[in-house]
């Protein structure tokens, strides 16, 4: 059996996107993955994966670090023997092509899930871009995590549309349908749980706190309509990692109880069911999986014009789309989904049929099995 091997920084990325796509490759390779783990981690088998490798690829730039990671990855790779080496996040791509292209494994693949470089300027906007463009330069071929995203990369020159693809009508994994539903009594228990009541209108936040998910923008767009409407909540959800919420202290402050904070969570679900809307203002998205959840749970989505969004959103049918960074439009789409209950929840409804229809869980795995079978013969 031929042995294909994917890389990630995190071995949370592995479980978030890879899952399914390792436990359906299973069954026609030999998958080993390659994380930062930490000894737990290692201890813990992943399901579908014959090896786990701990390998110290960093999220951010070290380049110490970095260099040793590469010097490790490429040792490993010339000895492994993979037919396929596959990276996910920016940089174990960097690290993962370069290495299997030094070892001279003989199909590289690079899933490309959003640019860090799209909120920077200058010099170091430059060189993040170059390095992208080095992934695309050392893997054979690259996925993209959605349609628009592709364009923007072809249009930026660092992918070329031959050499790139995209799986199905975009998103890394598409959602598990089974998980997220519309979930009545998850909905009234969790209400019961936090303190909120069940006329109340919920706005969600679920993922990485930070500035880049446009979460500072959320927070005063919200504060505005919360002086207008006293039935408005604001729920966010996962793990803060830049001090956005401190900074916007005072104003959650001013909120009181409307203001609701939880951090990470190991059943989003139970979250989304709850919520009446989910909002992501973010600046960059490779995708937005995380609208497709809200979807699938029959809620609608407001996000931002940008790249990735726009192919999660359907605007004025599944959810609305703002300005990126505009406080003033963000809290103009909020409000008009509040105003009217019976648009938002029909938006939820067509949510819902179009994640069942284009996006569930088994059509896209579906899709990367075939990619593999194309490029990867048995």
């Amino acid at each position: 059996m031929k042995k294909i091997c994917f890389v990630v920084s995190e071995p949370m990325t592995a479980k978030a996107f890879l899952l399914d796509h390792v436990q359906a490759l299973r069954k026609h390779y030999e998958v080993t993955l390659v994380a930062n783990f930490d000894d737990e981690q290692l201890a813990t088998p992943f399901p579908g994966v014959t090896v786990m490798k701990r390998i110290p690829i960093q999220r951010n730039i070290r380049l110490i670090t970095d260099l040793y990671a590469l010097l490790l990855l490429y040792m490993f790779f010339r000895k492994a023997g993979f037919c396929a080496v596959h990276s996910v996040t920016p940089k174990a791509g960097l690290i993962a092509m370069v290495a299997a292209r030094m070892a001279g494994v003989e199909h590289r693949f690079h899933t490309f899930t959003g640019q860090v470089w799209v909120g920077k300027s200058g010099l170091f906007r430059w060189l993040l871009i170059r390095l992208d463009r080095l992934i695309f330069l050392c893997a054979t071929h690259v996925l993209v995590d959605s349609p628009s995203q592709r364009d923007f990369l072809v249009q930026q020159r660092v992918i070329t549309r031959a050499g790139s693809g995209v799986l199905g009508e975009g998103s890394i994994c598409g959602v598990n349908l089974q998980r997220f539903w519309p979930d009545p009594s998850a909905r009234e228990a969790l209400r019961n749980e936090l303190g909120v009541p069940c006329d109340a209108f919920v706005f969600l936040f679920l993922g990485r706190v930070n500035r880049d998910k446009g979460v500072s923008e959320l927070v005063q767009a919200f504060a505005r309509i919360a002086s207008r409407w006293d039935s408005a909540y604001l729920l966010v959800v996962g793990p803060e990692e830049d001090g956005v919420l401190a900074a916007n202290g005072p104003v959650l402050e001013s909120l009181g109880s409307r203001y609701v904070r939880k951090g990470f969570t190991s059943q989003p679900e139970v979250y989304m069911a709850a919520a009446d809307v989910f909002c992501l203002p973010s600046y960059r998205e490779g995708f937005g999986s995380v609208i497709l959840e809200a979807a699938s749970a029959g809620i609608p989505s407001i996000g931002s014009r940008i790249y990735g969004i726009t192919d999660a959103i359907e605007d004025g049918k599944t959810g609305l789309l703002h300005r990126a960074r505009d406080v003033d439009d963000l809290a103009e789409k909020m409000e008009l989904l509040l105003k009217d209950r019976s648009r938002c929840r029909q938006f939820g409804e067509d949510a819902r049929r179009r994640a069942t229809e284009r996006f569930g869980m088994d059509r896209v795995v579906g899709e990367m099995v075939g990619f593999y079978q194309l490029n990867v013969r048995l």
